[in-house]
């Protein structure tokens, strides 16, 4: 991330001072060139550029040597003084970005991800936006999340944390050097060096770990600041002869230029692989240290006046192209913009940056320019974002709103009766045109908070469990595997209070309760052979009356085929020895798109896919031996439900069937519960029934459709190993 458009932070120190402070042009040449590779690595190749890990090494050479400088000459650090100028250069410009970002979205992302989107404003306007990300990218439930239009936010957030904690650091080390009457930049350089060793120990450990949480993680980057921090306290004391100056030059700008290619997506990153841009960084703040540059030199090419104008709005582009770039494709529907569309996306790029910075930055110069006082910079900058974080929390409320006459009006089952459409033709004839429900805004976040104490995330090994239904019941019923068995939870549960079973749900994301040694992303998943142990360890100690999982495995249209795991079919011999009875549900169609994207773009009726892109012709279930299914093993099919004889529906009685491409919404998990009740008690012959609740609890829609003569038979298809 680029420092503030045509500011050094140095400003803070005017006086002479030694080491020289000269104004390096080639720094404002180096920071447009990094800008540069940013915007043409992200529009053309998608890929890591090494353009942030430069800025990351500027901004660490620029403040610490700034801030030394004033420890060196008034025996401390202005605070309010430094800050108050950070925020009126950094908060106008990327307000007035983020404040188009909302308007943006609203206008043409579809409704699904304004949550999203206002979230992540919110969280990159007050400068924590690299948390919120690590957090959501770990999150499973995120993986079919579009990219966010503000995502390149988190190394502001990055800088703006490192800028709250190096003043304390080096204000720290200056006074304790002052006590002990020891130099202020020896005790800098030992200061910044201990956090340059631990950070870049700890980046290394956390990118082989965990490389996508290392990727935002502000402790696996300070390491990227700290390194231009110790060479700025260094550098005045390298004198390189010009030769190899003009070596190390043209060797960094070239190693700069190709990183991207280099490196792509292929490296872990940071770890190892972001020394290539920082070391290249170093080469050229090195090679223009030492005095004039020779004229064929790396750092007199990047001091030339059309890089240093386009340094001094760095800023500003690296703020614009990437919310320009997202809402092109969005617009577009394309993956990858073309040469022409993407030299149209970087010119616009062009155009918002110049007249953001004449604008904005310009208009609030002039003004602090009169009023001097550290508190009217301040001001400048906080009135910025204010507005931003106001118009995020108005949207927020609206939707809300909006969510909640959703729910006022799925509370009539007539209107909104789910997957118990099926159950009578004249409702399915009569059906009202309503909104989807529930809102496709708030869908997978009202889905998810369900069970969300109950479910293991990916990198835990620990089993989670909640309890529902009767506690005391002396029937229990256990819901595990993962998500795809997780989305039929309230359907399960609707069943379990009504006959006052106990459900007991233990899941994994993208962890199947199978025996198998399963994989994540293409890497052996340790975390779910160890939750298997744990679970089926739980079993084994609790011995429930039945447990509802998977029964098969449902494929993408990529040539994969529906099929029962091995693991699967060796659980069930395992809970056949504890005397527990397994259903074993076959698993869910997929889409090809998110679903609820597209009901937000193609209304209900545009939205559904063929029926034989994740599902086999016939049900797996019918393809076992008999001798190789134990007899508690119990099989449920309820695909007819969710599908036609040709296409799977996104939308099926006025209910939004899934929230993105293939796990249910919770009121259609729900609604299932009418269809799937009768399967479900004829495959636990030995649960308790209350008859009184068939047909009652279920209101007056299941009442009419169970006793209208066009209700359909409602036995399984298969329900046991033998057909019956």
């Amino acid at each position: 991330m680029p420092p503030p458009a045509q500011n050094h932070p140095d400003d803070v120190a005017r006086a002479p001072l030694r080491p020289t402070t000269r104004r390096r042009a080639d720094i404002e040449g180096l920071r447009a060139v990094a800008a540069l590779l940013i915007a043409v690595y992200h529009i053309w190749f998608g890929t890591v550029s090494g353009g942030v890990d430069v800025f990351l090494v500027l901004t660490g050479f620029l403040i610490t040597g700034s801030l030394v400088r004033a420890m060196e000459r008034d025996g401390r650090i202005a605070f309010g003084a430094f800050w108050s100028k950070l925020v009126k250069r950094l908060f106008p410009a990327g307000a007035v970005v983020l404040a188009a970002v909302l308007v943006c979205a609203h206008l043409f992302v579809p409704r699904s991800r304004w949550t999203e989107i206002i979230g992540d404003v919110q969280a990159s306007a007050l400068y924590y936006g690299n948390w919120h990300l690590a957090l959501g990218s770990v999150d499973y439930m995120a993986e079919n999340s579009a990219a966010s239009p503000v995502q390149h936010f988190w190394s502001l957030a990055v800088q703006g944390q490192f800028y709250l904690l190096w003043p304390v650091l080096l204000t720290g080390a200056g006074l304790l050097a002052l006590r002990l009457g020891r130099s202020v930049r020896a005790a800098a350089l030992i200061a910044v060096t201990v956090v340059l060793a631990a950070s870049f120990g700890y980046s290394l450990w956390i990118t082989a770990t965990e490389p996508v949480w290392a990727y935002f993680d502000t402790g696996a980057r300070l390491w990227e600041l700290a390194l231009g921090g110790v060479l700025a306290l260094v550098v005045h004391r390298v004198r390189l002869p010009r030769w190899m100056r003009l070596v190390a030059g043209w060797t960094g700008l070239v190693a700069l230029i190709v990183c991207g290619l280099v490196i792509g997506d292929s490296l872990p990153y940071p770890g190892y692989a972001s020394l290539w841009p920082t070391l290249s960084a170093l080469l050229l703040i090195i090679a223009g240290s030492g005095g004039e540059n020779a004229r064929l030199s790396a750092n007199r090419l990047l001091g030339l006046r059309p890089l240093t104008w386009l340094g001094g709005h760095a800023y500003t582009l690296f703020l614009w192209h990437w919310p320009i770039l997202v809402f092109y494709l969005e617009i577009t529907e394309l993956e990858r913009p073309s040469l022409a569309g993407g030299l149209l996306i970087l010119g616009v790029s062009f155009a918002a940056a110049f007249a953001t910075g004449r604008i904005v930055d310009g208009g609030v110069t002039r003004v602090t320019r009169v009023r001097t006082a550290p508190s009217w910079s301040l001001a400048a900058g906080v009135l910025f974002v204010v507005p931003v974080l106001v118009a995020g929390l108005l949207w927020e409320q609206s939707i809300e709103r909006d969510r909640q006459l959703r729910m006022e009006l799925s509370s009539d089952p007539l209107a909104y009766p789910g997957a118990a459409v099926h159950l009578s033709p004249d409702l399915a004839a009569n059906l009202p045109s309503l909104p989807v429900y529930p809102d496709t805004s708030t869908a997978l976040r009202d889905t998810v908070d369900q069970t969300r104490e109950c479910n293991a995330l990916i990198d835990e090994t620990e089993m989670r469990s909640c309890v529902f239904g009767d506690p005391d019941s002396e029937y229990t019923v256990v819901l595990t595997g993962s998500s795809h068995a997780r989305h039929w939870f309230q359907a399960l549960r609707t069943v379990a209070e009504r006959h006052g079973w106990r459900l007991v749900v233990m899941t994994k994301n993208a962890c199947q309760f199978s025996s198998e040694v399963q994989t994540y992303r293409g890497e052996p998943y340790a975390e779910c052979t160890a939750w298997n142990e744990r679970v089926m360890e739980e079993l084994t100690r609790t011995r429930p009356d039945a447990v509802f999982a998977l029964g098969t495995l449902s494929q993408r249209g990529d040539g994969g085929e529906e099929y029962v795991p091995d693991g699967f079919v060796e659980r069930w011999h395992q809970l056949d020895e504890l005397g527990t009875d397994v259903v074993a549900v076959r698993d869910t169609p997929r889409f090809g798109f998110n679903v609820a994207e597209c009901v937000d773009r193609n209304g209900t009726e545009g939205c559904a896919e063929d029926r034989d892109y994740s599902m086999a012709e016939r049900s797996p279930f019918e393809e076992l031996s008999e001798e190789g299914v134990p007899d508690n093993t119990r099989f449920l099919d309820m695909t007819d439900y969710l599908c036609d004889e040709t296409v799977c529906h996104g939308v099926i009685g006025n209910q939004l069937v899934y929230y993105d491409t293939n796990h249910f919404s919770y009121a259609f998990s729900q609604s299932l519960a009418v269809v799937m009740e009768p399967y479900l008690l004829k495959a636990l012959p030995h649960a308790p029934v209350n008859e009184d609740t068939l047909v009652s609890s279920a209101g007056s829609l299941l009442s009419t459709a169970l006793s209208s003569e066009a209700a359909p038979d409602l036995t399984p298809v298969r329900v046991d190993p033998t057909g019956g």
